[in-house]
């Protein structure tokens, strides 16, 4: 395994297919290590790791802490209402302060977007060793949450070893509010790493034609792509024609505040149009695998009957792979990088 080239994790559009295939094979190992029986390794004690969530999780937050428990090392949780930031503190001193503390992994969610590359940059310029991993900024970027989705689909389509080049050539739909979505575009960049071609459906007003045009965005300070080829971007309107010819599906959350910007004209209509069902998916002739990042809003994005009934709806596979990679994440950050 290379050594990791990053001190901190804020994003997949600086992702290489190494790094990819590091996180994978590291994950892979400490699945097969729980399904042998072990559930706790030693690989992290010692390490501290802090859980800054400024915002509700239960997947997310709780995935990371198990994660870094599973590993051995400590973990300090952050709660927001009890905080200094309720006297006024900002979050980037929040960050120093629990560096100064010893965390050696700082594991922040927050609504700003980009804010996690703020606060790298300051702790760097400390020079403090601590390391910073984005668990969702804003409408930026869910890296883990993208890693595991493809995971997810790897270890689906893979029937021997696991191979990423399974996604070559593979249509990917995504469907939803791509526009306002950090697990959608970090979707985006690890699919089509790996040659997928993504089809995004749903209105204008939650996926503008501008999107197709995604992948040309460099992170901030990046001034070349690390992926040499990627897997094309299309958009469509039609969900019944997108799921003729889809491979796989991603389901997206319809944020019910999104209803107050007028970016739809009713839940209803929504659900009707692009809402996924068993009878929107018999048009496809294979039994193609279904994930949501969670939380459900059953009947309106995607139907009961999908979510309970239906043979390769992924969405407890994704939580349960969210563990080894996020455990994945924390050791190569501690171990390839200090």
């Amino acid at each position: 395994m290379q050594i990791w080239p990053h001190k901190h994790i804020h994003t997949l559009a600086n992702f290489s297919i190494q790094d990819y295939e590091s996180v994978f094979e590291l994950a892979n190992r400490f699945d097969a290590l729980k399904n042998a029986g072990t559930k706790k390794i030693p690989a992290l004690q010692g390490t501290l790791v802090t859980s800054l969530f400024f915002e509700a999780s239960t997947r997310t937050k709780n995935s990371f802490e198990l994660a870094a428990k599973r590993l051995s090392a400590d973990v300090q949780t952050f709660a927001p209402s009890s905080s200094s930031l309720t006297k006024g503190e900002t979050i980037i001193d929040t960050a120093i302060t629990y560096s100064a503390m010893g965390a050696d992994t700082l594991v922040i969610r927050h609504s700003s977007s980009y804010i996690t590359f703020e606060i790298a940059k300051k702790l760097d310029a400390i020079n403090s060793k601590t390391s910073v991993l984005n668990a969702g900024d804003g409408l930026h970027s869910h890296p883990s949450q993208g890693l595991l989705d493809i995971y997810t689909l790897i270890k689906f389509f893979s029937r021997k070893s696991l191979s990423p080049k399974v996604l070559n050539s593979k249509k990917i739909l995504i469907i939803g509010d791509v526009n306002h979505s950090r697990v959608a575009r970090s979707n985006l960049w690890a699919l089509s790493a790996f040659g997928a071609d993504i089809i995004l459906c749903g209105p204008k007003t939650l996926i503008p034609d501008e999107l197709i045009n995604f992948l040309k965005t460099p992170a901030p300070n990046q001034t070349e792509d690390p992926i040499k080829s990627r897997g094309s971007i299309t958009i469509s309107r039609s969900l019944e024609e997108s799921i003729k010819i889809a491979d796989a599906i991603i389901v997206l959350r319809i944020q019910k505040e999104r209803m107050m910007e007028n970016l739809l004209s009713s839940i209803d209509s929504y659900s009707l149009d692009y809402g996924l069902t068993a009878e929107k998916l018999s048009l496809n002739s294979k039994e193609i695998p279904i994930l949501h990042p969670g939380p459900i809003n059953r009947g309106i994005e995607i139907s009961s009957k999908v979510v309970d009934e239906y043979p390769n709806c992924l969405i407890n596979n994704q939580v349960a792979n969210g563990i080894p990679i996020r455990m994945a994440l924390l050791y190569l950050l501690q171990k390839s990088n200090k």
